[in-house]
Order: structure tokens, then C-alpha cells, then sequence
């Protein structure tokens, strides 16, 4: 039998090889060992024995990888195309001689879209997130913090960052064996992410003044709702996809702020939609501002 190493790429047997993950740590008890796995293109955590694991080529990285771009493409060009323009700005490009209701002319108004802190427990999931971001021109600050330690930095991250809107994510599961949904220690690291909102809501109570997606795939979805979360996963404890968190934010940061969302809005922006993403009613970040400075081209 092939010896694994951490950092190898496997599926799961047992599970007709449909995710593929790379072993991140191993266990041994008693000489027997249990690998722990990270999904490479999901946000999942979970374990399998050696006998389970069935190795995978860098080729298989490849046709998971051209899934997932092909999707993330769709969504992003979809939003890009969908994203409304300013009232003032459509005005403009009809008639630079008209003016916004507030009478001023629309080449005047600036924009402001809402500021993401994006803190995630998978460094290699941050930077394709990160990218996203700025494909959509969304302004985002990321910091990779394991989940176990994000209750631990959030209050300090927020201070020091000052956003609009807090991502907490990055891997979970439900435990092998363990069918009770409502106990959070069922999850891997739902826990975590509970007491980070939490933190966070003490920094800022207001779910209109911090706007909070939390979670991972299978996350305890109720129980970040109830920390005081406005988006989290998941509501069929299903997988989601990694780049769901970022449009859930660029529909947020780019929603004027006398705009109140709905969820069904919001979770029309994600791939995987409501099985995985749910949330509450929230206001947009997006604010025009007047003048513009005539100093800066």
C-alpha cells in the first residue's frame, strides 16, 4: 500500500471518489492512522482511515479546477453585467448637461461601496477569494487566521480595519458518525465560527452597521443566525462552493444604502444558492458622495 504524505491529493473511496481533497494532517492512535483532509475546491473538512484514500494526480487538480473557474466565471460575469449604475451616472451618459436630483451634475458624484474584512482559515482559499474581489472592484482587506483562532482576533482585526462587512470562514463538516445536527459539537469548527460572531457583535451589535457572513460547508447554520450573523451556511448542511462568501459581499457592497435586500436577492448572486446560503433581510453599504475632487483625474 502507498505510503501518504501531507500535502498529497486523494478522494474517498467510500464516497465514489466525488470530492477531492489533500491530506493537511495524520493521526495515530495505537499505530493505526486517520487522515485529515481539506477539500481543495469545496470549503469541507473531513477524515477517512489509510484504506479508504485513493490517490490522486496533479491531471485531477485540473478537470476539478476547470469546474470551478467555468462557474466562478459565469457568476462573475453575470454580476458585472447585472450591477446597477448609479442614478446620477445614467443620467450622465444620456446628458452631461442634466442634472442629479440633489442638483448637482452627475460627473460630481463619487462612489463609496462598502469595505470587506475577509478573515479565512485556508490561505490558498483567501488568495482566489482575494482576486475575486477585485475582479468585481469590491475593497477588501484579507487575513488568514486558522478557525480555531478567530474568536481570538476578530475584535482586534475589526478595530484596526474598520469594515462595512466581516467574512469568518474557511473549512467545516459534520463528524463522521455524529447525527446530532443541533450540537455544535458535531461540526468541526462551527464552534469557532459561533464565537467569532459573537466577538464581532460585541465590537458592533448592529446587524445594519456590520453586515456578518459566517460559516463553511455544513456549517450549523441556525446557530450563526442566532450569534448574530446576517448570511451563513448551510441550511441543508450541503457543500458550498468557496467563492459563494465574495458575491454574497459584492451584492451588499454595491446595494445603495436605502436599500434593504432580501435574502432570496442575495442568495441569487451565490452558485450554491439556497440549500447552501441563507441570511436576513440587510441593508446595502453602497453610498454616493458629492463632490467629487476635481484634483484627481
Amino acid at each position: 500500500m502507498r505510503e501518504f504524505r501531507i500535502g498529497d491529493l486523494v478522494t474517498r473511496k467510500s464516497y465514489n471518489s466525488d470530492i477531492l481533497f489533500r491530506i493537511c494532517d495524520i493521526l495515530s492512535v495505537k499505530g493505526v492512522k486517520n487522515y485529515i483532509l481539506r477539500g481543495v475546491n469545496v470549503r469541507i473538512m473531513a477524515d477517512a482511515p489509510e484504506e479508504d484514500l485513493e490517490p490522486q494526480p496533479m491531471t485531477r487538480m485540473n478537470e476539478f479546477d476547470q469546474e470551478f473557474s467555468r462557474q466562478a466565471e459565469e457568476m462573475i460575469n453575470k454580476i458585472l453585467k447585472e450591477r446597477d449604475v448609479p442614478q446620477c451616472t445614467r443620467r450622465r451618459r444620456r446628458s452631461r448637461k442634466k442634472k442629479c436630483a440633489d442638483g448637482s451634475r452627475g460627473e460630481e458624484v463619487f462612489s463609496k461601496p462598502g469595505k470587506v474584512l475577509h478573515i479565512d482559515g485556508d490561505n490558498e482559499y483567501l488568495n482566489i477569494c482575494l482576486d475575486t474581489y477585485r475582479q468585481l472592484n469590491v475593497d477588501v482587506v484579507g487575513v488568514n487566521v486558522e478557525e480555531k483562532r478567530q474568536p481570538d482576533v476578530v475584535f482586534d482585526l475589526l478595530r484596526s480595519y474598520t469594515p462595512d462587512i466581516l467574512v469568518l470562514t474557511g473549512h467545516d463538516g459534520i463528524i463522521k458518525h455524529r447525527n446530532d445536527f443541533n450540537d455544535l459539537n458535531s461540526y468541526r469548527n462551527s464552534k469557532y465560527f459561533v464565537e467569532a460572531v459573537k466577538k464581532a457583535r460585541e465590537f458592533e451589535p448592529s446587524l445594519d452597521d456590520l453586515v456578518i457572513f459566517a460559516g463553511a460547508c455544513q456549517s450549523h447554520y441556525e446557530a450563526l443566525i442566532q450569534a448574530g450573523a446576517n448570511y451563513a451556511s448551510s441550511p441543508r448542511r450541503v457543500l458550498i462552493h468557496a467563492l459563494d462568501p465574495v458575491f454574497i459581499c459584492e451584492k451588499i457592497a454595491y446595494t445603495s444604502i436605502d436599500s434593504v435586500i432580501s435574502p432570496k436577492d442575495i442568495i441569487a448572486n451565490t452558485i450554491t444558492g439556497i440549500n447552501g446560503i441563507g441570511g436576513l433581510q440587510t441593508r446595502g453599504k453602497y453610498r454616493n458622495g458629492f463632490p467629487k475632487s476635481q484634483l484627481i483625474v
